[in-house]
Parts: structure tokens; C-alpha cells; sequence
């Protein structure tokens, strides 16, 4: 299944977004550090350019930003996000990651495209790995009708958005669906990519923290149609 044709979400008015926007492009500018900017683009091999705030001191700026402004609806987080990801540094989605994990109670079923919009746009781990685990987790365990979602994103040809998939319960631990689990691994587990292969290793590790031996169990029956990185990954805390 291609994602070249998913469906691009426009960006809802918000008065809120308008106020979050100004606040936060004013505050994070006056931030920016261009030394620390080259290194940390460097060390996220030139996804984007950064302004160079390091997390904890983005974080408090961030809490500065929001203070005193109403919690927002669902149109105010999709504005906010997508007007965070048009921008080209880096932090601005961090802050709009940061935004939708805190304010995802309050998003519906029907924020699920949005979410897969964000994971297709200059897309690379730091981003969308939080997605997965704490927005669209989130969107999944509140419907448990969009587990058919998930079910044809782990057919995307976008790896990103096959690696939502697999990490979408990375928190869920004894709520997980542990067929789903071993059936998206199993679906990609010939993937050539590192981060899929990783990926694969890590939502394994994690749920082996539930239950150890349904994973050793899992890999001892299909193991062998892993990539060794994977495997590895999976089997890192609890041995073989």
C-alpha cells in the first residue's frame, strides 16, 4: 500500500493557535544559540535546521509559552501542530509533539489523519516515535476501531509510517494486542531498513518487560526470519 496519496490536512483558524504561535516564535527566537544550532543538526544528520535550544531549557520556555492560555479543542491542537511543522526548525515540532502528548485526551478519532500527516513531513525518529507511542497510542487505545488503521499502515510503503505502526503500543504493556505485536513484526521482519529492523527490536524489548516469555516464545518459533539487529534488540533484557 502507497502513502503518496494520503489526504493533507488543512490548517484550521484558531484564535488560540494565533496566541500559542506568536508566543512561542518570539520566545524561542530569542533563544537561539547558532553554535549549539550546527551541532545538534549535525547530530540529527540534517533533517532540519535547529535554533540550538537544549531540551531542558526548551521545555521551561515552553511551559511559559502556555501559561495562562485555555486548553485547547481539537481544531486548536491541529492548528497548532501544523503551523509548528511548516516551520523549519526543528523545535517548533518538538513543541507541537510536546502539545498533542499533553492535550491528546481531547483529541478524537478523526485527528488520526493529522497525526499521519505529521509523521510523513520531515519525518526522522525524534519526531515520530513520540507520535507513535503517545498520540497515536493514545488515539488507538480511545477507539479501538482505529486498530484497523493501524492494521493498513503496516502495508505503507512509507517506513515512517510503518514504524508508527509498530510502535503505537510501546506503552499499552498488559493492554497490548499481543497478536497485532507479533503480526506487524512478522509483516515487516524482511524490511531492509535500520529503522524498521530497530524498531521491530525495541516494541519487542518493551513488551518483554510484560511478559518475557511470550517474546521468547515468539522468537524461538520465528527468530529466523529476523535481521540479527532486531533480535538483539528484542532479547537485550531478558537473554535468549
Amino acid at each position: 500500500m502507497s502513502g503518496t496519496g494520503a489526504k493533507t490536512t488543512d490548517v484550521p483558524r484558531s484564535m488560540l493557535a494565533d496566541t500559542v504561535m506568536e508566543r512561542l516564535t518570539s520566545t524561542y527566537a530569542a533563544a537561539a544559540d547558532p553554535g549549539r544550532a550546527a551541532a545538534m543538526r549535525a547530530y540529527m544528520k540534517d533533517v532540519a535546521p535547529f535554533l540550538g535550544i537544549p531540551s531542558p531549557e526548551r521545555r521551561a520556555l515552553s511551559r511559559s509559552v502556555v501559561r495562562g492560555t485555555p486548553r485547547p479543542d481539537e481544531g486548536d491542537c491541529t492548528a497548532v501542530a501544523l503551523r509548528c511543522w511548516r516551520l523549519p526548525e526543528r523545535e517548533y515540532q518538538y513543541f507541537a509533539v510536546d502539545y498533542l502528548r499533553r492535550h491528546v485526551t481531547r483529541l478524537s478519532s478523526g485527528f488520526l489523519p493529522v497525526t499521519r500527516q505529521l509523521v510523513s513531513t520531515v519525518p526522522w525518529w525524534d519526531t515520530v516515535d513520540a507520535l507513535a507511542a503517545h498520540v497515536v497510542g493514545g488515539l488507538v487505545t480511545a477507539d479501538a476501531a482505529l486498530a484497523a488503521d493501524m492494521d493498513a499502515w503496516i502495508e505503507d510503503d512509507d517506513l515512517w509510517v510503518a514504524r508508527t505502526a509498530l510502535l503505537h503500543q510501546l506503552r499499552y504493556r498488559e493492554r497490548t494486542d499481543t497478536r497485532r505485536l507479533f503480526a506487524y513484526c512478522l509483516r515487516q521482519s524482511g524490511h531492509p531498513d535500520f529503522f524498521i529492523r530497530k524498531a521491530i527490536g525495541w516494541c519487542l524489548r518493551e513488551y518483554a518487560k510484560t511478559d518475557p516469555g511470550a517474546v521468547r516464545d515468539f522468537l524461538a518459533r520465528e527468530g529466523g526470519r529476523f535481521a540479527p539487529l532486531s533480535v538483539r534488540e528484542a532479547l537485550k533484557n531478558i537473554g535468549a
